[in-house]
């Protein structure tokens, strides 16, 4: 039982192989889109996972422009098929 667990954790059995290259191209150039998007210092507190060309954004941005602008260039990356939403929009610090 162990052995099975720890062959499911090490792979996505879900995916073909050619699929798992193809979803971390497109997780390399969402990473690389958002930097030059969004800017380095706020990409770094994003998360991208694609799985299947879906593409799920999680973590903080500084306004709900940034969330747009982040969702609207993940979209733009060739063979993006969704975009699912999970970023938090940072509260700003009371003095």
């Amino acid at each position: 039982m162990m052995l099975c667990l720890a062959a499911t954790i090490g792979c996505r059995t879900n995916e073909v192989p050619e699929q798992q290259v193809n979803d971390a191209e497109i997780t390399a150039r969402v990473k690389t889109k958002l930097a030059e998007g969004v800017g380095a210092a706020t990409v770094t507190n994003i998360s991208v996972n694609a799985t299947n060309g879906v593409v799920t954004l999680a973590g903080t941005v500084h306004n709900p422009d940034e969330e747009s602008k982040a969702v609207s260039i993940a979209r733009a990356v060739p063979k993006v098929t969704k975009v699912n939403d999970d970023l938090q929009i940072m509260k700003a610090a009371t003095p």
